[in-house]
C-alpha cells in the first residue's frame, strides 16, 4: 500500500512513519523539507500520483487566530483537490476531542474549518479524535501565566507513542466515513495533572484550579476534553509516560 504521510517529519509524523515502513507500505513523507508544500500545492500532485491512503498531520506554525484558519482551509483545500485528481480512497486525519465544542478557540475553529473540508470532499475519510498529549503539558502549564491559574475540567491525556500506534493502524483500515476518539488510559483534572507534572519535576510552582480559568480562549466544560463514547485507549498513563520522557531525569 501507498501511503503519503503529510507532517511526516513532525512529533506524531516520524512515529507513524517508522510503524507504516515497518509494516511493509511504501510511504512518501510530505513536508517542506521534501520539496511537498501543502501551502502553495508545489509537489502534491507528483506524491499523490498511486497513493491509496492520505495520514494529515500537518499543524499550523501559527496560533494567531486568522492565521491557524487560513493555515487549515488553505492546506486542506489543497490536499483534498490534490486527492481527489489522483483517485486516492482513503483520507485520514488526525484531530481533537472536543473540537465541536470549542468554537471559542481560534485554534479549534481552524479545526472544524479542517473537519468540515474533509467531510464535504466526497473523499472517503476517518478523522481521528485525539485527547490532549502529555507532550502537551509543558505548553499547557506555561498558557495559565505566571499566576499558574488552570481549569478544574477533566482530561484524559494520551502519549505520543500511542498515538502513533493508533493512526498507523486505522491508517490500513477502511474509511469509516466518521470519527474514531483515541484516549489515555486515566482520567483527572487539568489542573490536578498539571501540579502533579510540576511535584514530580522538582518544580516548587503551585498550581490554583479555576472552573472558570479559559483553555486557550475557549470555556470548558467537565467534560469538553474526553471521550463522549467509546474510545480507544493507549497503554501509558501518566507515571509511565513521565518515566520514559525527557523530563524523568527531574522526576
Amino acid at each position: 500500500m501507498k501511503i503519503l504521510v503529510i507532517g511526516g517529519t513532525g512529533r506524531i509524523g516520524s512515529k507513524v512513519v517508522d510503524r507504516l515502513r515497518a509494516a511493509g507500505h511504501e510511504i512518501v513523507i510530505a513536508a517542506p523539507s521534501t520539496g511537498i508544500d501543502i501551502i502553495s500545492g508545489e509537489g502534491l500532485d507528483a506524491a499523490m500520483a498511486g497513493t491509496d491512503v492520505v495520514v494529515d498531520l500537518a499543524n499550523s506554525p501559527s496560533f494567531e487566530d486568522a492565521a491557524v484558519l487560513e493555515f487549515f482551509q488553505t492546506a486542506g483545500r489543497n490536499i483534498l483537490s490534490a486527492e481527489a485528481r489522483a483517485g486516492v480512497g482513503h483520507h485520514v486525519a488526525l484531530s481533537v476531542v472536543g473540537t465541536d465544542k470549542l468554537a471559542a478557540s481560534g485554534y479549534f475553529r481552524g479545526k472544524i474549518a479542517q473537519e468540515r473540508l474533509i467531510r464535504d470532499s466526497g473523499i472517503a475519510y476517518t478523522i481521528i479524535h485525539s485527547t490532549q498529549f502529555f507532550e502537551f503539558l509543558p505548553g499547557i502549564i506555561q498558557s495559565a501565566g505566571d499566576a499558574l491559574h488552570l481549569p478544574t475540567a477533566l482530561v484524559q491525556p494520551i502519549a505520543a507513542e500511542d498515538v502513533a500506534d493508533a493512526v498507523a493502524r486505522i491508517s490500513v483500515q477502511p474509511a469509516i466515513n466518521g470519527v474514531v476518539e483515541i484516549a489515555g488510559p486515566e482520567r483527572a483534572s487539568m489542573a490536578e495533572l498539571a501540579q502533579r507534572f510540576l511535584d514530580r519535576t522538582q518544580d516548587a510552582r503551585r498550581v490554583t484550579g479555576d472552573a472558570e480559568a479559559p483553555y486557550f480562549g475557549a470555556q470548558l466544560q467537565d467534560d469538553t476534553l474526553v471521550p463522549v463514547g467509546e474510545a480507544w485507549l493507549g497503554k501509558q498513563n501518566f507515571d509511565g509516560w513521565l518515566q520514559g520522557s525527557d523530563f524523568a531525569r527531574h522526576a
